[in-house]
């Protein structure tokens, strides 16, 4: 590698922690204004949407310019790819923690509808996936980053955990129907934010590897 490519790699990973960081922040501002409604939290949460698109485009252009200057191959090249998708997977996550922020002044009517416990218990196995798949990312360690595949399967039982306590809590009265559907898109976007911590900590997988691991789950709980 040379001096200049791994000067611009360095700066390209510093960049993408800075963006992890925000992202990280905003799942735990959503998760408290679901939690106690907390409707002020929304217009932080956009300002820092705002922040994450900006960065995101930058990354990117940066990921480009290494190609086009550097050229760089195996585990150079690697590295450029897994920026790539770790910064579009950041992104996507950013735009769940909005999501799930905004379903929170939806509930505001209804502050007396018992969300389920599951889904504030999916929102800390979410934040604990994002931060320990860049953990991973930070110190190329695959063994971490297959904990954190492993841990998508808890969030998805916790996610069908508060789907049926929402139809229960439906099909007692129709004045739960608004506030369920709030809820269980909630469980359903952070449902969403932990599949894509998965998809970075199986791009950590594939550079220190060199192996693809999406869509092998299977493969990864038998590791």
């Amino acid at each position: 590698m040379t001096r200049h490519l791994h000067r611009d790699l360095e700066s390209l990973e510093q960049d993408l922690l800075a963006q992890s960081s925000v992202v990280e922040q905003m799942i735990y501002r959503a998760s408290v204004a679901l939690k106690e409604l907390r409707t002020d939290l929304i217009d932080q949460l956009l300002e820092d949407e705002d922040i994450v698109n900006h960065r995101e485009v930058q990354i990117e252009e940066e990921c480009l310019k290494i190609l086009a200057l550097h050229q760089p191959v195996a585990v150079d090249l690697r590295r450029v790819a897994t920026v790539m998708k770790i910064n579009t997977d950041l992104e996507r996550i950013a735009d769940l923690a909005v999501n799930i922020g905004e379903r929170s002044r939806g509930l505001v009517a209804h502050g007396d509808f018992p969300i389920p416990e599951n889904v504030d218990q999916m929102a800390e196995v979410a934040i604990s996936m994002v931060r320990d798949a860049l953990d991973a990312f930070v110190r190329l360690d695959v063994e971490a980053a297959r904990d954190v595949c492993l841990r998508d399967d808890v969030v998805d039982d916790l996610n069908r955990q508060a789907i049926q306590e929402l139809h229960r809590l439906v099909e007692s009265g129709a004045a739960h129907i608004e506030p369920a559907l709030h809820s269980f898109s909630a469980s359903r976007h952070l449902e969403r934010i932990a599949d894509h911590a998965t998809n970075i900590a199986e791009d950590v997988i594939y550079l220190v590897d060199g192996e693809i691991a999406r869509h092998r789950h299977d493969e990864i709980s038998m590791g």
